[in-house]
């Protein structure tokens, strides 16, 4: 009885150690880190989950342009079979005008770039909902990173997407 009532305090004094942490550190919610390369950033596309449009936040920096006059950029939304899917659209690109699609741009000066894309593949068609995956190329070198496309007909069946949810 004895070895009983050690093993009973042992886990009470167990289990009041474990308590799970506070309320406010887990509602604290960070965003990840831009993924870096030498010279520029990939940030989070936003929103994520995509429905029906995203935008694709990268910076390039300063140090790109001190050995050249200008660098170049790509972005492609490939599928989980690393299928090119779409190629985003550059807003407010500096030589071209409003929208010019991310592929081979050419890019003369430093500054965040706000990448479009409207969630449909280069034929127009909605891409379905699923994991998807946008690479930024600069001078050669890339950088990854995973987005969500949740399409109107999958959010409908889930709760806590759809028109009914609870505030």
């Amino acid at each position: 009885m004895s070895c009983a009532r050690s093993v009973l305090l042992v886990l009470l004094l167990l289990a009041g150690s474990l308590s799970p942490p506070a309320a406010s550190a887990q509602a604290a919610r960070v965003d990840p880190a831009p993924e870096r390369g030498p010279g520029f950033s990939l940030e989070q596309n936003t929103p994520n989950p995509v429905n029906p449009e995203t935008y694709i936040p990268f910076r390039l920096e300063e140090s790109l342009f001190r050995n050249a006059d200008s660098v170049v950029a790509t972005l492609r939304i490939y599928n989980i079979l690393r299928q090119v899917v779409a190629v985003p659209d550059a807003l407010d690109h500096p030589a071209d005008g409003q929208r010019t699609p991310l592929a081979n741009q050419s890019f003369t000066r430093p500054g965040r770039i706000i990448a479009y894309w409207d969630g449909r593949d280069a034929a127009g068609r909605r891409v379905p909902s699923g994991v998807y995956y946008y690479e930024l190329v600069v001078n050669e070198i890339p950088l990854v990173r995973k987005m969500i496309v949740l399409n109107e007909t999958r959010r409908r069946l889930i709760p806590w997407f759809g028109p009914g949810r609870r505030q």
